[in-house]
């Protein structure tokens, strides 16, 4: 799949994963039915567009790749490392039929922690902006990342 813009990632991200949680996540325990799938971001970022996918039983930092990137040929389960301001996060390829590859890297599941859809919404953006703008003090770890512990004076 070539990627157009961010709309048509995040359309196709939130089509894709919604078809998912009603086929195959519907009944199973680890969903938060108090959570939707929204897919927060996806901007270019180096070779490859950057975001974070929130759904009711994960959320993950998560690539697509450009036209350029390195990685599009891997079969799924490869895992890749890729370095961002923040520092280096190791994905594992997936693939969806609607999709094609994709890189993910697990951020929180279950999802329980979060009691609404804008709690969830704020951890992924803070998240996103902490994790390609800002440098992190050595022991700073992606929880404390995903607390908002970088940027807000905390360090």
């Amino acid at each position: 799949m070539m990627w157009q813009n961010s709309e048509q990632i995040r359309h196709t991200l939130e089509t894709t994963f919604n078809e998912i949680l009603a086929n195959r996540m519907r009944d199973l325990p680890v969903v938060n039915a108090g959570l939707s799938v929204q897919a927060v971001g996806f901007n270019p970022f180096n070779k490859d567009w950057l975001g974070i996918l929130i759904t009711p039983w994960f959320m993950n930092l998560m690539l697509l790749p450009g036209a350029d990137s390195r990685w599009r040929e891997q079969p799924p389960g490869t895992k890749i490392e890729k370095r961002f301001p923040y520092g280096v996060f190791e994905f594992t390829l997936g693939s969806e039929a609607q999709l094609g590859i994709y890189a993910l890297c697990p951020l929180f599941s279950p999802m329980f922690q979060f009691e609404n859809q804008a709690a969830a919404l704020t951890a992924a953006q803070a998240a996103l902006q902490g994790l390609v703008t800002e440098i992190a003090p050595r022991g700073v770890s992606r929880r404390d990342l995903l607390r908002g512990a970088i940027g807000n004076g905390n360090r």
